[in-house]
């Protein structure tokens, strides 16, 4: 038996990758949800009323439970549509990058309690 030479193997090029880069956008989409919801339910007394899942925890428990419903959802959608495709993995880890750190930023108190 002979060991496998680079011209059988399967190059990366021509494998898709939409279901790694759907992961990687909806995560990043994940936390930023996070930090939107958060700050609406701190500034809306209604949205706020809405969020409590869970008397204990307050409002924290319908933010992260809402955003990890929305993660999911988006996690799907993007998987169902790129899961066969080729996509532009820079494009969408630069997205993934900007959404990610915009979603950090809004989690610090001088950052959110500007909206």
């Amino acid at each position: 038996m002979s060991a496998p030479n680079a011209s059988t193997s399967v190059s990366s090029a021509t494998r898709p990758n939409g279901a790694g880069a759907a992961a990687i956008l909806a995560a990043s989409i994940g936390a930023f949800l996070i930090a939107v919801i958060a700050i609406l339910a701190d500034q809306s007394a209604a949205i706020k009323s809405l969020m409590i899942f869970w008397k204990p925890t307050g409002p924290l428990s319908g933010v992260t439970t809402c955003a990890i419903v929305l993660w999911l959802a988006v996690w799907a959608i993007l998987h169902a549509r790129w899961r066969n495709r080729s996509v532009a993995l820079a494009r969408v880890n630069a997205a993934a990058f900007v959404l990610l750190i915009l979603g950090l930023l809004l989690t610090f108190p001088p950052i959110a309690d500007m909206f």
